[in-house]
C-alpha cells in the first residue's frame, strides 16, 4: 500500500454484467488505471467513488 492511499469503489460493466470492485489507490484515475490493467479495454467503468470509512 501506498503513501496517502485511499479505497475506491468502483464501477464497472464487463460481459454484459455490473460489478463493484474494492481498489486501493491514490486518486480516482489510478484506481480507473488499475481496473483498466487487471480487465483490459473490453471493462467499461460506470463510476469510481471514495469508500468513506466509518468511525
Amino acid at each position: 500500500m501506498r503513501c496517502g492511499a485511499k479505497c475506491f469503489l468502483v464501477e464497472i460493466e464487463l460481459k454484459g454484467e455490473t460489478q463493484i470492485k474494492s481498489v486501493m489507490a491514490r486518486t480516482p484515475v489510478d484506481a480507473r488505471k488499475t481496473i483498466r490493467g487487471e480487465y483490459g479495454k473490453e471493462a467499461v467503468i460506470i463510476s469510481v467513488i471514495e469508500e468513506k470509512k466509518k468511525d
